[in-house]
């Protein structure tokens, strides 16, 4: 889907004091072992934003480097950056193993170490929509595009599975005081207020389907390994825990569209933006 952009208000700015939480959030459990059955993202979002050989291409809180290796598989001329750092190793031991030549960096999406007009792609999957700042992380990706060039974004979106998974962990431990919700990136109203400055952007509603053993066996992995739900459990008491247990398990089975295993089809917005 195509849209004109429009100017709109400028979201608030979070408090101090988020980032080094949210940090903190996405250093525990174990991302990277979530992050690689996301792959497919990666590599459906380098064919929709046209990566070439060649190009220079940047990854925005590219967590284990799932767009970081889908550009580098296409000869691209990859930086690979987040700024919780156990997790761009995870990505450099992928990229080592597939023997692709990428650079990892250590940086803030909301205060990329690069100069204007340094990238002909700016890629994210699933990683710049969590930082806190959202104006200051959409100027930091258009300010080192060049002009002419494209960003390429997957978001979850609110009316979709994460989007559930999320608001029934809310009902147990709300979400950070003053931070704008993740899922509005995955709405086409904030992405044109956020990169009114753009040429064009181009939107399309797809599905990511989580393949696991079973309910329980997603749940177990996300509890164990995913950074928000790691988290939420960790802050609640014992009967805490087996309530939201409870509600997310239910979730899972009435999401759920396999008889034998889990799969639950997960809606996301994957978005191009041309500057």
């Amino acid at each position: 889907m195509s849209q004109s952009t429009s100017a709109a208000a400028t979201p608030t700015a979070p408090p101090a004091g988020v980032k080094a939480r949210q940090q903190a959030m996405w250093a525990s459990g174990d991302f990277a072992v979530i992050g690689t059955t996301l792959q497919i993202v990666g590599e459906m979002l380098a064919e929709a934003a046209d990566v070439n050989g060649g190009e220079r291409v940047l990854d925005v809180a590219a967590g284990n480097g799932n767009a970081t290796l889908a550009a580098a598989r296409r000869f691209a001329q990859v930086t690979s950056t987040d700024y919780v750092p156990a997790l761009l190793d995870r990505g450099k031991a992928r990229a080592e193993a597939d023997r692709l030549a990428v650079t990892f960096q250590e940086a803030d999406a909301e205060a990329l170490p690069f100069a204007d007009a340094s990238f002909d792609k700016v890629l994210s999957t699933y990683g710049v929509m969590f930082a806190p700042d959202h104006a200051q992380s959409a100027r930091e990706l258009l300010r080192v595009c060049t002009p002419g060039g494209k960003i390429g974004l997957a978001c979850w979106t609110p009316a979709g599975f994460i989007g559930e998974v999320f608001r029934t962990t809310a009902k147990h431990v709300p979400p950070m005081a003053g931070v704008a919700s993740p899922l509005l990136w995955g709405t086409d109203a904030h992405l044109a207020m956020l990169f009114a400055g753009a040429s064009r952007i181009e939107s399309t509603k797809r599905l990511f389907n989580f393949r696991y053993e079973s309910p329980e066996h997603f749940l177990e992995m996300f509890r164990n390994y995913y950074g928000p739900t790691h988290k939420a459990f960790a802050g609640l008491p014992p009967e805490g825990q087996a309530a939201l247990e409870a509600d997310l398990l239910a979730l899972l089975h009435r999401t759920n569209v396999s008889a034998t295993a889990f799969v639950g089809p997960a809606e996301y917005l994957e978005t191009v933006i041309t500057k």
